[in-house]
């Protein structure tokens, strides 16, 4: 997973909107395989919400990240996750999309 993680990131951004979204609602599983796993997840992310700010339908893109820290941190409890997804939402303008 170390070594694949890019291609994986890659797929975020597939040209069928569906595939993307599919891939970003499925990505919180690998913070489940170890804390660096989870890092390197956490910091792809991040990019990707960043990045989906100024694209297409970026604000389904955005939910998608959010609801899978949520499922990770449902399922491991780390507060780590919990405090990247609540500063991840502040950033959002809308206060329809917070």
């Amino acid at each position: 997973m170390l070594n694949d993680f890019a291609a994986i990131m890659g797929v975020t951004k597939d040209k069928r909107f569906v595939t993307a979204r599919h891939s970003l609602q499925s990505l919180w599983k690998i913070g489940l395989a170890g804390e660096r796993q989870k890092q390197m997840l956490l910091s792809g992310l991040a990019l990707r919400f960043e990045q989906a700010e100024t694209e297409k339908n970026g604000s389904l893109i955005r939910f998608d990240i959010i609801e899978s820290l949520c499922k990770l941190y449902d399922r491991d409890g780390n507060e780590a996750v919990k405090q990247a997804a609540l500063a991840w939402i502040e950033t959002e303008a809308d206060p329809k999309y917070r």
